[in-house]
């Protein structure tokens, strides 16, 4: 019989791993709470969200608020303009990052250094909103898709953690083996880096998808017309504006029809807020075990 040798605890260290666990628990408590409220929130009464009786469960369980959201046609509209922002921006922004990362990882590019101290300096100095507003607005691109997708559609923190990520899993041996073999730049790189390199690109993958699903600033500025409109600029609306009603507010509504409309319209929000979250809590379990290994091999640096 194999006896295991453990090495005992200490009473400071038994002490230690509790107030680790109990701050976590706090920490727990303080990050679920929030999102448990709203989730019930959206499935209670309106009374009982107005008159603050919901506290953990649903008070008075209904989907009114959920019916309310699908039948919203802005909803519908906001959801499908993000789905495209979302998908195309992923796409141009990890493209634009392997494309720049991936040169600036190779210590024979001539030129290097020099252009990752631009990039350095671009990332630490910002030329402000109205300067970014006349180059949107000199292209061309106000009022329309692109100007949600193409402005931002590159991060520079993003190219220098895929830079690092090549530079630390990608051997020079490789390279020179594979330059022996007679292949070229452009198949090394699809052939034999993307392959290997499916933990960073799921990283960037997340965090271009995140923000873009999350971002409705640039739409604020750039776009007017509301079937262009991405979901959280209507939920914004909802939540801030007050205009679930298309901006006529309870203008020419009776007391009765007014307070219908304001215990839909908060109801509404709840929903609209648990609806706008799903496909982020999809796709990050989805990424996940690529995830910390991107994030870990990316942030070694030279």
């Amino acid at each position: 019989m194999r006896v295991l040798n453990t090495i005992r605890e200490s009473r400071t260290d038994r002490l230690f791993m509790i107030g680790v666990y109990v701050f976590l628990s706090i920490v727990l408590v303080i990050v679920a709470y929030p999102l448990i409220y709203v989730l019930s929130c959206s499935f209670s009464s309106a009374s009982a969200v107005i008159g603050n009786k919901v506290w953990l469960w649903p008070v008075h369980p209904t989907l009114l608020g959920y019916k309310a959201v699908f039948q919203y046609s802005a909803v519908w509209t906001g959801y499908l303009n993000s789905l495209i922002y979302t998908v195309g921006f992923t796409v141009i922004s990890v493209l634009l990052t392997i494309m720049m990362a991936y040169p600036l990882s190779r210590k024979d590019f001539y030129g290097r250094k020099l252009f990752i101290w631009l990039l350095l300096f671009a990332m630490m100095f910002y030329g402000g909103l109205i300067p970014f507003y006349l180059v949107v607005k000199d292209l061309g691109l106000l009022n329309t898709r692109w100007s949600i997708i193409l402005p931002t559609a590159l991060n520079i923190f993003a190219v220098i953690i895929a830079k690092t990520f090549f530079q630390s899993t990608i051997p020079n041996d490789l390279y020179d083996s594979a330059q022996i073999d007679g292949c070229s730049d452009v198949n090394f790189l699809i052939r034999i880096v993307l392959p290997l390199s499916k933990p960073i690109i799921a990283v960037l993958v997340l965090w271009a998808a995140v923000w873009q699903w999350n971002t409705y600033f640039n739409a604020l500025i750039f776009l007017n017309n509301q079937n262009l409109f991405p979901l959280q600029l209507v939920l914004r609306q909802i939540l801030i504006l007050n205009t679930a009603s298309g901006g006529s507010g309870g203008m020419n509504l009776s007391p009765e029809q007014l307070i219908m409309f304001q215990n839909m319209q908060t109801l509404l929000k709840y929903s609209l807020i648990i609806v706008a979250s799903v496909p982020v809590l999809f796709l990050y379990p989805l990424a996940q075990k690529y995830f910390v290994k991107g994030v870990m091999i990316g942030s070694v640096k030279e």
